[in-house]
């Protein structure tokens, strides 16, 4: 049987398999009753991270991130409209610590995860983008990973701002109001936004240096032993080259198509013109 991750069996399983054994607790930490208690306490002036969580979405969106900013000693909250698990592309489900009417009205970090299928469901759902919209028009930083950002753009958090997203839906942006950027990590203003999956760490890390110092996002990077070393060089479609890229794109013509006609609704609802 598939047990079921809360937030705090979540992090500390993040936390300890991002240091092994080699992050001993600071001189004034204190047990809390958190099972993280013996490694990190979470100071009560912590950040205010708000991650949403859904159904379909893509586990490392979320680990990887989540996994920096638990580090960082931010006080991450995993929202979604109720306490039901959701479950990942992975099929192991997380559950929500908070539902939307829980989730804190003033943020720091509004953070989107992504996962196409389970994007498109969200584009469409007004709870969801209501919600985003809401918490998104106060909060010091909005930010999402891969497909995350066509669902903060269809929630009118990205018109007029540099953005980008996993390479399969960057070419959907500008329906939302975005100017595309071929970057792993798009920072304008208080929008930052991070590519395909991996980027999420990328992501999380240049996100920690704005809000705490690049020296202390070092240390986390230095913690997670952070120092990408793939086997190819096959990462984006320049690497890939056009033969894998239009193969790829075979496989998937039914997700793209409900991918756009998500966009041109989200456009068309908030009034982008496609000209």
């Amino acid at each position: 049987m598939t047990k079921e991750i809360d937030r705090r069996t979540l992090l500390a399983i993040s936390t300890l398999l991002a240091t092994g054994a080699a992050f001993p607790a600071a001189a004034d930490d204190k047990p809390t009753g958190d099972p993280r208690g013996a490694i990190m306490e979470i100071p009560p002036d912590a950040p205010k991270v708000a991650m949403l969580i859904h159904p379909k979405m893509v586990a490392i969106d979320l680990i990887g991130p989540m996994s920096v900013f638990n580090i960082m000693r931010f006080n991450v909250q995993l929202v979604w409209k109720d306490k039901t698990p959701v479950t990942t592309e992975l099929g192991i489900p997380i559950q929500a610590t908070h539902t939307f009417e829980e989730c804190p009205s003033d943020l720091d970090v509004l953070f989107v995860a992504g996962g196409l299928m389970g994007t498109i469901d969200c584009m469409n759902d007004p709870d969801v983008l209501a919600f985003l919209a809401d918490r998104g028009e106060r909060a010091k930083w909005v930010t999402s990973v891969c497909t995350g950002g066509l669902l903060i753009g269809a929630a009118g958090l990205l018109k007029g701002y540099d953005a980008t997203a996993n390479w399969t839906v960057t070419d959907l942006l500008p329906l939302l109001g975005a100017r595309h950027v071929d970057k792993r990590v798009v920072r304008d203003r208080n929008r930052m936004t991070g590519a395909g999956a991996t980027a999420g760490l990328d992501f999380a890390l240049e996100l920690s240096a704005e809000m705490k110092g690049e020296e202390a996002a070092r240390r986390v990077q230095l913690i997670l032993e952070y120092a990408p070393a793939p086997p190819f060089s096959n990462g984006t479609p320049k690497q890939a080259g056009p033969q894998r890229v239009a193969e790829m794109r075979k496989r998937r013509t039914g997700m793209d198509r409900q991918a756009r006609a998500a966009a041109e609704l989200a456009g068309k609802r908030l009034g982008i013109s496609r000209g």
